[in-house]
């Protein structure tokens, strides 16, 4: 069921700002801003709890940034997006408003994506009519308040780091020590028993694989499995949502910074492993989750002359178009936000290489 919102909860849609991108909470609202150069027309998505959709048109476009405020509208909100635009992966543009999109700034992800055929575009020749809604994932809005009291990095020197690399799921998947309801999750791997283990093996910091949201791969889904790596990213500021002990609705964030706090109490970087090369909506063939319905020719690189196709640098099915601004800022922006918000220590880039394959011979 969805209703058009002309205004929310009798008050104006207020304007907002284009930036920052995402969704930011204030304490008394939400500003919402979504890059789409291609894009006619952005609705915004508010998801109740029974799955009722609350449709609003953003009101305002700057610089390709559509945005606007909503007072009133806080914490564990979900949401998600409908880009309306040209149809026509002849040129690059694959935009289709049944298509319920996850805003690629979001700090926690609600849902996880289920293979239904609505997510896939199954021809060329006209934007496949299919609600993807109810089958796909969901934004939420998140209160960046966290207490971190007199957290400080640890700052190792080089010479003296011993770096650990290690899952979240499997590090305390089976620890017996560890409590059965937060074994696997960010909660379990900031547990006493673990980081004693950890201290007692000399580590210095622990490299943690992949923890950007990520999806569980169609063909794996299909035969009853899910992805364990974690090496096919869809949210780059949201700590995946299942590795959480304490919920889905921005509790994960919390959970996570907990965790980081927690082992630089003792003594411990925190690294991650992160996947900037591609995202898990694959080639043509893939699902329309994000990305591709927002602005498929911004964000992807797609072959010359052939726009339909995409260049695959990694075997994954896709590439980032770097030399696109919005695409680097994402990049920047996610970065920077593991920093300063997260407070993480440091990166290690999967297959850093094919960064920069547009600009130099690598």
């Amino acid at each position: 069921m969805t209703r058009e919102r002309p205004n929310w909860k009798g008050s104006p849609v207020w304007s907002g700002l284009p930036y920052p991108l995402g969704a930011s909470y204030d304490g008394q609202g939400t500003n919402f801003a979504l890059f789409s150069e291609v894009a006619e027309r952005v609705d915004l998505v508010l998801v109740d709890e029974d799955g009722t959709q609350n449709t609003i048109a953003l009101p305002d476009v700057d610089g390709f940034v559509w945005h606007c405020y909503l007072p009133g509208v806080g914490p564990g909100t979900r949401y998600g997006y409908r880009v309306h635009g040209p149809w026509a992966p002849a040129v690059g543009h694959r935009c289709n408003p049944a298509k319920l999109l996850l805003d690629p700034y979001t700090r926690a992800v609600d849902g996880q994506v289920d293979n239904h055929a609505s997510l896939f575009e199954r021809g060329q020749g006209r934007a496949d009519p299919g609600d993807s809604a109810g089958h796909t994932m969901l934004g939420v809005v998140t209160d960046p308040y966290f207490d971190w009291g007199d957290d400080r990095p640890p700052r190792r020197r080089y010479a003296e780091s011993v770096i650990y690399e290690a899952h979240v799921r499997g590090l305390s998947r089976t620890h017996p020590d560890v409590p059965p309801e937060l074994r696997g999750t960010y909660a379990g791997l900031a547990h006493p028993a673990v980081v004693e283990h950890l201290k007692s093996l000399g580590v210095t910091a622990v490299e943690l694989m992949p923890v950007h949201q990520f999806v569980h791969d169609g063909v794996l889904q299909d035969r009853g499995l899910a992805n364990y790596w974690g090496y096919n990213t869809i949210g780059f500021f949201a700590p995946h949502n299942g590795y959480a002990a304490l919920g889905t609705r921005g509790q994960q964030v919390t959970e996570f910074k907990a965790m980081v706090k927690t082992l630089h109490a003792a003594g411990l970087e925190v690294i991650l492993d992160v996947v900037y090369n591609h995202t898990a909506e694959g080639n043509e063939q893939g699902p329309s989750l994000s990305f591709r319905g927002i602005d498929n020719a911004s964000y992807y690189r797609l072959v010359d002359g052939d726009w339909q196709h995409y260049y695959d640098t990694t075997g994954t099915g896709n590439s980032l178009l770097m030399r696109h601004p919005y695409v680097l800022q994402l990049i920047m922006d996610s970065l920077r936000y593991w920093v300063t918000e997260m407070h993480v220590d440091g990166f290690r880039f999967d297959l850093a290489a094919t960064l920069a394959r547009q600009f130099h011979e690598v």
